[in-house]
């Protein structure tokens, strides 16, 4: 796979090349590139398609330092990334963590973007979320990044834990990601400022996704949906975390829909 430096460290990324204008899609914590699979297809005959694996994650250069994995360092190396790769005027998706690295990008490069997309994620700190990370943070620091794993599987619904190929394709994402990523990345998030301040000055189009069953997200997508003039909201039915692979028809409906709406109102 190809690789771009920013800021010396070597960033994996696909590329789909292609004509049409860029759109740059971040994945959440624990992910990779591989997140986007059932999305791509429904842009890229109109999009040029490129993600990235954020440092620490897939096969991204894992730094040791975990001040590394702070939202704003780590949406200094995306928006790094994007200038490397001369990506112009490129719309901004990111899913969980992957939104929140979105939104310092938007806000401190807002001209230099077309829209943005922020798909079950937050601009604050989400507390229930936090009290499972420490757990999460304290079994990777013992145990590795297995641990880790183990316990959040031990946490996940029946349902989730039943489905085998699930489970074993989750399991070998999420073991692509270092331990000092996981430790420094969930740090990162139980420590983060509150962006809704700033997001009530944000002038761009701004998609806000959520899935319907992703309770602990649905109030803060309202809350940025209610900062961000002009944004919408779109509640995907039947999804929860993750609509982008759970219900990804639906989602990427949604999301052409509001790309088109972006391209019509563009000037000439």
């Amino acid at each position: 796979m190809p690789e771009v430096t920013v800021s010396g460290l070597k960033i994996n990324y696909r590329d789909t090349g292609g004509e049409g204008p860029p759109i740059v899609l971040v994945h959440g914590f624990t992910g990779n590139v591989r997140n986007w699979a059932l999305n791509i297809p429904a842009l890229r005959g109109r999009f040029r398609c490129v993600s990235f694996d954020l440092p620490g994650h897939g096969l991204s250069e894992r730094p040791a330092d975990q001040d590394s994995y702070a939202l704003p360092q780590m949406a200094e190396v995306v928006w790094g990334a994007i200038q490397a790769l001369g990506l112009q005027k490129p719309v901004l998706m990111g899913h969980s963590m992957g939104g929140m690295i979105s939104e310092y990008v938007a806000l401190d490069h807002t001209e230099a973007l077309r829209a943005l997309v922020l798909v079950d994620t937050a601009a604050e700190t989400i507390a229930i979320r936090d009290m499972d990370r420490e757990k999460m943070v304290t079994a990777a620091r013992s145990g590795g990044i297995e641990a880790a794993f183990e316990l959040q599987l031990a946490n996940t619904e029946p349902r989730v834990r039943e489905d085998a190929r699930f489970v074993a394709l989750w399991r070998e994402q999420f073991l692509m990601t270092s331990a000092d990523a996981y430790i420094g990345g969930a740090l990162a998030m139980a420590r983060r400022e509150s962006l809704i301040p700033r997001l009530k000055g944000l002038q761009l189009p701004a998609l806000i996704i959520c899935g319907e069953n992703d309770l602990p997200f649905l109030g803060p997508s309202r809350k940025m949906r209610e900062a961000i003039l002009g944004s919408e909201l779109a509640i995907i039915e039947g999804a929860g975390h993750s609509p982008t692979f759970e219900t990804p028809e639906k989602f990427n409906a949604v999301l052409t829909a509001f790309l088109d709406r972006v391209a019509a109102a563009a000037p000439a």
